[in-house]
């Protein structure tokens, strides 16, 4: 058996809206209970990260710590009570909760100090995680499009499937088509709703969302979105809206334009003090209004049915991953998702 890092190179955020920094960093010595050892081969970079970097949320008082939520790895060493997975298994890492114990979070150092992580990171070349943050997955796997079953993947089937829960035939706007918000429109398109109605700020973003099943597109920067929508669904109204934004004005318009009995489904989190002002009677009459919790995804039945639609050739998903970039690069992979550059998902390769 090989010997186990003592050491391992990770993105650590330092301070809110700053560049994140690339160090070596220390590994605990022992695994605690339901600690799993991982060696990461390819991370997903998500909006919520974004949202982190930026505080979104407000405070962060876990300064400094790791960031990253989906991911493919290989199992290296498994801590005492671990029995879901075993050295050697190729795992999708995740942060919805799966089978097995929730460990303590793991405490690595840095110059000395403290580095924070919570049950799951990514960003790192090594992780330490909780049992029930890893699913293992067949050991022929795509490592690349498996990362993607962490997050963009099982939270896009997820709202399609148990938050919106679209029907044959119902009309669905999904509001930012980033990598998740492809994933929406994929699922709404397998489950053959129609319209299917993709609205960015981007065309390279629009073109891929028209690849993966949108029946329309509409750039949000040209023009009156509003119009535009009510134009191809007509005045009854839209089934189903997804909003990935978490900008209020979208919220506001995406539950002004639904039908009486539709639903508004918030994938994106506004900022903190960002508010939202509705009318709330319709919602006492069939209306409905949610958060998604990740799709409300269970990883241990979710990702093997939906890996078994990909290797079946029903859903499309290595066309998601439009760029690479390596550690060193993380940076940059940042700007590209911010700017807009980045059409699809991107990937850090370790």
């Amino acid at each position: 058996m090989p010997a186990l890092p003592k050491t391992t190179r990770a993105a650590i955020l330092t301070e809110l809206k700053a560049p994140l920094v690339v160090a070596e960093i220390g590994l605990p010595d022992t695994l605690a209970v339901g600690q799993v050892l991982v060696k990461i081969h390819f991370s997903g970079i998500c909006g919520s990260q974004l949202g982190e970097i930026d505080g979104a949320k407000g405070e962060d008082r876990f300064l400094p710590h790791l960031l990253g939520h989906e991911a493919s790895a290989t199992v290296l060493e498994i801590g005492p009570g671990v029995r879901h997975v075993k050295p050697g298994d190729k795992v999708v890492m995740h942060w919805r909760k799966g089978l097995g114990i929730e460990a303590a979070t793991p405490t690595y150092t840095w110059n000395g100090a403290k580095v924070n992580a919570g049950w799951i990171t990514t960003f790192n070349e090594h992780a330490i995680v909780s049992e029930n943050r890893v699913t293992p997955i067949p050991a022929d796997s795509d490592l690349e499009v498996a990362a993607l079953f962490g997050c963009a993947v099982t939270t896009g089937f997820g709202v399609i499937e148990n938050n919106a829960k679209v029907r044959i035939g119902e009309s669905v706007v999904v509001f930012g088509a980033g990598g998740i918000g492809l994933n929406i429109v994929q699922a709404a398109a397998l489950v053959s709703a129609y319209p299917v109605i993709a609205v960015d700020l981007h065309d390279n973003k629009l073109e891929l969302a028209r690849r993966m099943g949108a029946t329309h597109c509409i750039n949000s920067s040209t023009g009156d979105v509003r119009q535009a929508i009510v134009e191809i669904v007509g005045t009854a109204g839209v089934d189903a809206f997804v909003d990935n934004t978490g900008l209020p004005a979208i919220i506001e318009m995406g539950y002004q334009i639904t039908k009486p009995q539709g639903r508004v489904t918030l994938v994106g989190v506004p900022r903190k003090g960002n508010n939202v002002n509705l009318y709330s009677l319709p919602l006492h009459f069939g209306k409905g209004l949610s958060g998604s919790h990740g799709g409300e995804a269970v990883p241990q039945t979710d990702i093997p049915r939906y890996h078994q639609l990909y290797r079946a050739g029903r859903i499309r998903l290595r066309e998601l991953i439009t760029d690479h970039f390596t550690l060193d690069q993380i940076n940059d992979a940042i700007s590209g998702m911010r700017s807009g550059r980045i059409a699809g998902r991107c990937l850090v390769a370790f």
